[in-house]
């Protein structure tokens, strides 16, 4: 039963007229003969007693239905075809008006997030296993020198690590091992297996985003580009029992994706190829949306955890950096359990989540070099927390669930430190050539290009993405036109209900936008590099997190109006022509204009690799088949992947060419047709040998190569 507001709780909201919630209503010609019933009978007498706090329905939700289709127009407005910045700001302006409106009288929220759980942490550890695990770590990172892991110093850095997570790790009471749950579960005779609208509606989900992420994955991208030609040759130095801790071929690079490339290949038999690649890194990418739905469940609910997994799965931009067989998905991958497990466990109070978010943040760091942000945005997050009221209770506490983060990060990461203190210049000369001078001068003062570079990766969400064309659409917004409107939604939104509430976790999703897109904005000697979608990878965790915010808040607004049938239905409408919308766009970015402009962009290697695989075939061996460089041509090692023979590098320059003189058997050269002086020195070094061209499959110019075949003498 409801306690009867008092004089003192009326006057209240009457001064506090710009909160909205409940209200009280007071009518005399009600209040009066209740007032005489609660004078002439006991209180426990009545039987049905009215409430004076009413909850007044929400009107229909024209003002919210009102500004997204202004939004959505101004941000088609942004579009490639037929670009109109005036018209598009003009629009965003007026629905911006319109959704704070909307917000002001409850027809757009946001969900609430969920309830802090404070409760004291008697921080006891298990000391013998403590300082066990530091005498470990010390003999790991000892023996972890020589940039190689071999079974003894990966033993004694996994016992340090197990060791450290058992001597912190908080025991609650004793539940049953889940090995044993599952054994049970089996062994039932009858299986009751219950099935939900919800459990439908995460199953299509689920199908839809498979299906963007694996639809043909063999041609879309098709070809590989120099960087692969690197990857390919560092997972074939894993296979010859070079098992690096880092990587220092082409600036170097961390060895995760190496690693998972070869159990990759081992499982699904593919070999060393551009195939394995890709798999490997859409697996990752896949990965990454259980967290994503973790994370929205955890800053709102289960409908925002779904929304936020539809966006992120079938978007074009985590979509392709998945694709692209290179190591840009690891970012985000690592970005969403870190995450998770910091926000659950500064709103939980559990210390188990510090440990776990620790060691993703650790694994993390062996992952992609952008990843090396994240230990700044968790210093961040934690220092939010602490400088607002949410933390008053405890924060102490989070300072040294802060520190055991550290700690753990820094065990998972012992030996790439081991390799960094060896090695410091070739750890950081990739990340420092592009915040310096030292490989290319500045265009400005340093903080004038910050500045810009700042801006630039800003509006790429809903402008312009930059031109780099192997993993983006060059020169349009990163988000389809239904996303970028929601996401600038939802960031109005957030800051609307942050400068009302003042909660931390508004402030932190807002800000943690721009602070993981800090690997792009900080290239700084390269700003043509930025805006770069593989680089800012991590940023679009709280971007599609944002978006499924804003839309989730829209439904429930739509849903909760006076006309409740109505409503239902509008709000099914709603979405399912949102949801089209972007899944049509989406699929067109990818499977189409991504496809075409790459394929026009990428060479052909894998016509050349085939010409020469026959070519092994027809006469038994490869030896004889060469490839002459030519200027901005096709990378000379890519040919050999698709022939199967990743290790070889089929380049003869042209002034090498007299060497071949010396092989025996049937020869074949593959060539430019524009690079007529090395015609002209193979046929004066071989008059019986004959040209002809290759006309390539995909039609398109500049794509056909000349082989030149030489028979034997």
């Amino acid at each position: 039963m409801p306690e009867e507001p008092s004089v003192l709780d009326y006057v209240k909201l009457k001064l506090k007229f710009w909160q909205r919630g409940e209200k009280i209503e007071l009518s005399l010609m009600e209040t009066l003969p209740e007032v005489v019933e609660s004078v002439s009978h006991p209180p426990h007498a009545i039987s049905h007693p009215p409430s004076a706090i009413r909850h007044p329905p929400i009107p229909f939700p024209w003002r919210s239905l009102l500004a997204l289709t202004l939004a959505l127009g101004g941000q088609r407005a942004f579009e490639p075809s037929g670009r109109s910045l005036g018209l598009g700001l003009g629009l965003y302006f007026a629905a911006a008006t319109l959704l704070i409106w909307a917000y002001w009288r409850g027809e757009w929220t946001l969900a609430s997030q969920p309830s802090s759980e404070s409760r004291a942490d008697t921080f006891k550890i298990g000391r013998v296993t403590f300082f066990a695990a530091i005498l470990l770590a010390v003999v790991a990172f000892l023996a972890l020198g020589g940039n190689l892991f071999t079974p003894f110093n990966m033993t004694q850095w996994a016992l340090a690590l197990i060791l450290l997570v058992w001597s912190l790790w908080q025991r609650g009471p004793e539940a049953e091992p889940v090995w044993k749950r599952l054994w049970t579960f089996l062994r039932q005779k009858a299986w009751l297996i219950r099935v939900t609208r919800w459990t439908l509606l995460v199953l299509v989900v689920t199908a839809v985003v498979v299906f963007f992420r694996v639809y043909q994955l063999n041609q879309v991208p098709a070809e590989p580009f120099s960087d692969h030609a690197e990857k390919i040759l560092d997972v074939y130095d894993i296979t010859q029992g070079q098992t690096h801790i880092f990587f220092p071929r082409n600036t170097g690079r961390e060895g995760f994706q190496m690693y998972l490339t070869v159990l990759v290949a081992w499982i699904f038999r593919t070999g060393l190829s551009f195939l394995s690649l890709k798999i490997g890194t859409v697996l990752c990418g896949l990965a990454t949306l259980p967290y994503m739905y973790l994370l929205g469940k955890e800053i709102g609910n289960r409908r925002v955890g779904l929304l936020a997994v539809f966006f992120a799965g079938i978007a074009y931009w985590p979509n392709i950096i998945s694709r692209a067989g290179l190591r840009f998905p690891l970012y985000p991958l690592f970005v969403t359990p870190t995450l998770y497990y910091l926000l659950r466990g500064l709103r939980t109070s559990k210390r188990n989540d510090f440990i776990l978010s620790g060691l993703f943040l650790g694994l993390g760091l062996h992952g992609y070099s952008p990843f090396r942000i994240v230990p700044f945005v968790v210093v961040i997050a934690v220092g939010l927390y602490l400088l607002h009221v949410q933390s008053k209770v405890s924060r102490r506490q989070a300072v040294i669930w802060l520190s055991l983060l550290a700690l753990v990060s820094l065990f998972v990461f012992l030996p790439l430190l081991r390799y960094m203190v060896e090695n410091p210049q070739a750890f950081n000369d990739r990340a420092f050539s592009r915040l310096g001078d030292a490989e290319n001068p500045l265009l400005g003062p340093a903080l004038q290009v910050f500045f810009s570079n700042s801006w630039n990766a800003l509006r790429m969400l809903n402008w312009d993405d930059g031109e780099i064309w192997v993993h983006s659409v060059p020169h349009r917004p990163a988000l389809d036109v239904v996303s970028a409107t929601l996401f600038l939604s939802g960031c109005l939104l957030l800051l609307v209900r942050y400068l009302r509430h003042r909660h931390w976790l508004d402030l932190f999703l807002l800000l943690s936008v721009p602070l993981l897109m800090l690997p792009s904005i900080l290239s700084l000697a390269f700003p043509k590099e930025n805006p770069a979608l593989n680089r800012a990878a991590g940023a679009l965790v709280p971007v599609f997190l944002i978006v499924a915010l804003a839309l989730d808040g829209l439904l429930t607004g739509l849903g909760s109006g006076r006309f409740r049938r109505a409503g239902a239905t509008l709000t099914w409408l709603v979405t399912g022509v949102m949801l089209v919308w972007s899944v049509t766009q989406n699929y067109d970015l990818v499977f189409r204009q991504y496809r075409g402009q790459y394929q026009a962009g990428a060479w052909n290697t894998s016509e050349m690799g085939a010409v020469i695989k026959q070519f092994g075939q027809t006469y038994g061996s490869t030896d004889n088949a060469w490839i002459v460089p030519y200027p901005y041509w096709v990378d000379t090692r890519l040919p050999g992947v698709w022939a199967g023979i990743s290790n070889r590098d089929f380049a003869v320059w042209p002034q090498e060419l007299e060497i071949t003189l010396s092989v025996t058997g049937m020869k074949l050269f593959i060539v430019n047709p524009q690079d007529v002086d090395t015609v002209e020195a193979l046929k004066l070094l071989y008059p019986q040998g004959v040209f002809s061209k290759y006309k390539s499959a995909t039609g398109i110019e500049g794509k056909d190569f000349m082989i030149f075949f030489v028979p034997p003498q």
